[in-house]
Formats: structure tokens, C-alpha cells, sequence
């Protein structure tokens, strides 16, 4: 009896170590350690408020263990990552305002300048006798010149500036004028007076041309007195005398804008060297018959023959044989140039 009484006891001792181990166990496995109390050992006691824990009666066995209430706790301050503002972008500076444009108000055109006439149809004078020779001179005026500014002058006038692909006006404006001027020389008083150039005697030192039977494009104007026979048919010049020709050269004539002119007309001047006011070219042993245009040696007909032409003149391109015409024609001899 009493053997079952004590193992009672020692039963029921040992049930109170199984719970106290099992209450270590639900406490050590807790899931906040922060807020919980500290674990104890089986049968101790702890003393509320104090800081130590003691363990039986073994003083050995006792620990502190620091108590920290919750509301003591440092609380750390909240950490905001607050990103940089970037820096302000400074105002730009205010455009300056445009300027203000100019109003498209046409200004009036201002008038052209009125051509001045220097000559015309009515003026009378000396001037308008040397107009008139420097147009003979080049081919524009036939006739004696005068004081009068009249129909033969305005049709000449006319005629020279269409060539020169001026306004037809017949009036001499200050374009016209100085066109004039730059392809005509200064009259003589010969010229001015209405004198003919005489025939010049030929000199005693000048072989004279035999006849040699040579065949030639006979014109009726060239059969009497001294003259250059120019045949536009067959391009020849015939020098002939008293109808009689002495020799001959073939030649070369205009461009069909700038064309020879045909007719019977007579040499007024001789000029060994002189050179063309078109194009400066080379026109040696020139004899001028009508205006510009003369008979002469071409540098031009010689090397390139007739695939090129003059300006309005009668090429040679036998310089031996317009250097002995040039000897034998005088002032005044007749040119014929005909089909």
C-alpha cells in the first residue's frame, strides 16, 4: 500500500517535469522574442519587477538577465530617400520682336530719260552737211551733201540704223551718232565741198600690165577707162584697162548679213596698212570704194579659203598680186561689182 502510494508520488512528480518542460518548450519557440518574458528553468520563481532570476537555492544558478520594457526602446527615426529636385533651368532672355518690314507699296517708276535727238528731218547747217559725208563715206548717202536735213537724209539714217539693228526712225538720236562716228573718219574740205578726187597720172616707174588674152565675166561698165571688174558669178577681180584685162585674182565677198555691195562706184581712198574697225583684223593694201567695204589682201582668205567670209570687202588672197594692183590703181578709178 504504501509502495503504491510512493510510486503516487514519483508519478506525479514526474508529470509535473513533463509540463514544466513542455511550457519551456511553447515558450522558447515563440514568435516574438521582443515582447515575451524570458524563459525560466523548471521550478523557478521570478520575482516581479526584479532583474535577476533565480534557479532552486543554488545560488550558482542564478542569472541575470536585463528586463527592457517595450515603450523604453529607442524608436529609430523613419529614413525618407527624398531624390534631388534638379537645379531650376534659368528663364531664357525675351526675343527681341522682330522689326517691322517695310510696306510692299510699289514706289512709282521713275520716268526714262528722254533720248536726245541731235539731228533730224528740217535742221539745217553745217553739221548736217558732214552728217551727210560720213554717210557717203560708207555707202548711205549718194549724191552732193548740203545744208538740208531732208527725205534723202532721213531715208539714209533710216537705212543705217536698221542694219545696226537701231529703231528706223530716220532721226539721228545720240546711239546712232556715235555709231556713226566710230565707223566713219572726219571729212575733208574736198568732201565737204562736193569736189571730185582726180585721177592721178601714173608714174613712170609703174610697169604697164601687157594684155594676155585671159577670159573674164565682161560687165558693159567695165569696158571703158581704168577698172577693178569684180565678178560676184565666178569670185574673180579683173583689172582691166580700155576694156582690155591685164590680169585677175579670184576673191571672196560678205556673209549674206553683212553682204558686198553691188554696183559702180570708184576708189576714194588707199590706205598700205590699216587694220578693220569690226574686228581689228589685218587688211593690208586696202582700196576703198564704197564706205567700209574695200578691195584688199586677207590674212583670213589665204589659210582658210572660202570657208569663212568678210565683212562686206572684196578679199584677195594673192599677196604679190594685190601688192602690184594696189601700185597701179590711182584715185578715182571705177570698181565694178556685179553677177
Amino acid at each position: 500500500m504504501q509502495q503504491n502510494r510512493g510510486r503516487a508520488r514519483l508519478m506525479k512528480g514526474a508529470l509535473g517535469v513533463v509540463g514544466a518542460l513542455s511550457l519551456a518548450l511553447t515558450s522558447a519557440c515563440s514568435s516574438a522574442p521582443d515582447t515575451a518574458a524570458p524563459p525560466t528553468k523548471v521550478g523557478a520563481t521570478a520575482a516581479a519587477g526584479s532583474s535577476q532570476t533565480s534557479t532552486g537555492s543554488d545560488p550558482s544558478q542564478s542569472t541575470s538577465v536585463p528586463t527592457t520594457s517595450p515603450s523604453t526602446r529607442p524608436v529609430a527615426a523613419p529614413t525618407t530617400s527624398a531624390s534631388p529636385k534638379p537645379p531650376t533651368k534659368p528663364a531664357s532672355p525675351p526675343k527681341p520682336s522682330p522689326k517691322p518690314t517695310p510696306s510692299n507699296t510699289a514706289k512709282p517708276a521713275k520716268p526714262a530719260p528722254a533720248v536726245r535727238i541731235v539731228l533730224q528731218a528740217g535742221d539745217t547747217g553745217s553739221t548736217v552737211r558732214a552728217l551727210q559725208a560720213r554717210l557717203r563715206q560708207i555707202g548711205w548717202f549718194t549724191g552732193d551733201v548740203s545744208n538740208l536735213y531732208g527725205s534723202r537724209t532721213t531715208a539714209s539714217v533710216r537705212g543705217f540704223q536698221a542694219k545696226r539693228g537701231f529703231d528706223a526712225t530716220g532721226k539721228v538720236d545720240e546711239a546712232t551718232y556715235n555709231r556713226l562716228l566710230s565707223m566713219t573718219r572726219r571729212p575733208t574740205s574736198d568732201e565737204l565741198a562736193n569736189v571730185k578726187p582726180k585721177p592721178a597720172t601714173p608714174t613712170p616707174a609703174t610697169p604697164k600690165p601687157q594684155p594676155t588674152g585671159i577670159s573674164w565675166d565682161q560687165d558693159a561698165r567695165c569696158m571703158t577707162g581704168r577698172v577693178m571688174c569684180v565678178s560676184k558669178s565666178t569670185s574673180v577681180l579683173t583689172w582691166v584697162i580700155d576694156g582690155k584685162p591685164q590680169y585677175q585674182f579670184t576673191v571672196r565677198f560678205g556673209s549674206a548679213d553683212l553682204p558686198t555691195r553691188e554696183g559702180l562706184f570708184s576708189v576714194y581712198r588707199k590706205a598700205r596698212e590699216i587694220r578693220s574697225n569690226i574686228d581689228q583684223s589685218l587688211m593690208p593694201y586696202s582700196m576703198f570704194f564704197s564706205g567700209g567695204e574695200a578691195v584688199h589682201y586677207s590674212p583670213n582668205f589665204a589659210r582658210v579659203g572660202y570657208a569663212g567670209n568678210s565683212h562686206g570687202c572684196v578679199n584677195v588672197r594673192d599677196y604679190n598680186g594685190i601688192a602690184r594692183l594696189y601700185a597701179a590703181v590711182n584715185l578715182g578709178d571705177k570698181v565694178v561689182v556685179h553677177w
